[in-house]
């Protein structure tokens, strides 16, 4: 696997931990799964030499022609099966549900026996596709997932609920899932959390009562969605942060807490992607988290 820095501060020891894991389910050894809770905790992207193999049947879903027109991703609700964003014919759309289902299962099995620590506090969210060449493509500075930032979701307030996400490279014809990570959070927050100004009075209940968010925005929340945006506005920074570049290529799979580790996407595709929901008390080191982070920084508490 490459990697190339544009600042020495980051090295690939600092940003990766490379785990001999093979299979998706265990069981796996206690001290491996050890050295996993605490990598990933402490804002690390674990890296396994793991394939998603998939079937002859659904080597023809590998095309950036399944995707639809209303985004970058192909999504499956786990509640209801239901594909959302593709332009495969309906015939054919049970056959990529169940080539994502897999995956999703797949991850789930991972995630319970690789950091059993988290196997009664997880929650499934959205699988997603991501069958599109991301180079080349061109969106606004909020939506560029190649510009550095960390997740938070507009829609979906989590109240300090960890966002735990974990890829697979099955691009067919050799390419590579190419991304930039950054520095530690607590250096991200303290650059641009003086920037972020409190929400006006009354503006968590109102995006709740209109639809707009599914739940009550925190004051968490909203710092979060601000630290999102303003990294990704700040083109200074964006060109001159401690960085690292790794590549990921198909047969490999990458996980890692979204919400605590920058990063960007630069080029690739055929990226399968699983995300989860933790709480903050399931945590080994809940310090750690984004949301002690900023209450630290803030000097309250943000829930």
């Amino acid at each position: 696997m490459p990697f190339g820095t544009q600042a020495a501060i980051l090295t690939p020891e600092q940003a990766l931990e490379l785990l001999p894991v093979q299979a998706w389910r265990g069981p796996f050894d206690s001290a491996l799964c050890q050295r996993a809770t605490d990598a990933l905790e402490s804002g690390k992207v674990l890296v396994l030499p793991l394939p998603f193999v998939t079937e002859e049947a659904e080597q023809r879903f590998l095309d950036p022609a399944s995707l639809g027109r209303r985004g970058k991703n192909i999504s499956l609700d786990p509640r209801t099966g239901q594909l959302g964003n593709t332009s495969v014919p309906a015939a054919d759309q049970p056959g990529l549900a169940a080539m994502m289902q897999r995956f999703a299962d797949s991850a789930f099995s991972l995630i319970m026996d690789l950091l059993p620590r988290y196997a009664s506090h997880l929650a499934r969210a959205r699988t997603s596709f991501r069958p599109a060449e991301i180079e080349g493509r061109s969106y606004s500075p909020r939506h560029d997932d190649r510009l550095l930032h960390v997740d938070a979701f507009p829609t979906r307030p989590l109240h300090g609920s960890r966002i735990l996400r974990v890829f697979t490279n099955v691009a067919p014809d050799g390419a590579q899932r190419k991304w930039h990570i950054g520095e530690p959070f607590a250096a991200y927050a303290s650059r641009f959390l003086p920037q972020v100004r409190r929400p006006l009075p009354g503006s968590a209940w109102a995006l709740q009562v209109t639809g707009l968010t599914k739940g009550r925005r925190s004051p968490y929340d909203h710092i979060m969605l601000a630290l999102h945006d303003a990294g990704k506005r700040d083109t200074a920074y964006q060109v001159n942060c401690p960085l690292i570049a790794a590549d990921f290529p198909p047969g490999t799979t990458w996980l890692c807490f979204t919400d605590q580790v920058l990063h960007a996407a630069l080029a690739g595709h055929c990226a399968l992607e699983q995300t989860f929901h933790l709480p903050v008390e399931a945590m080994a080191h809940p310090e750690r988290t984004p949301l002690r982070v900023l209450e630290e920084l803030a000097g309250r508490s943000l829930t």
